[in-house]
């Protein structure tokens, strides 16, 4: 019994993602984000449904290459 939660709860969190991931998309969002959250918390879907949408570029998270050159400047 225990293991069909545990199946259940695998199978929502991989829906929930996936479903996080399309609807960022369409809303102008980082997709990354909404699909970590997402997949950890699947009510989040819901909370993402309710945001409006983003006019302008999408947001997108810093490379590790312009995170480390923003803190420690150009060698």
């Amino acid at each position: 019994m225990a293991m069909q939660w545990i199946v259940l709860w695998g199978a929502t969190a991989i829906a929930a993602s996936i479903i996080a991931a399309v609807l960022a998309g369409v809303k102008n969002r980082d997709y990354s984000y909404w699909m970590a959250w997402s997949f950890l918390v699947p009510p989040f879907v819901i909370w993402l449904l309710l945001l409006p949408r983003i006019k302008g570029p999408r947001p997108r998270q810093p490379t590790l290459d312009e995170i480390d050159r923003r803190e420690n400047g150009p060698h």
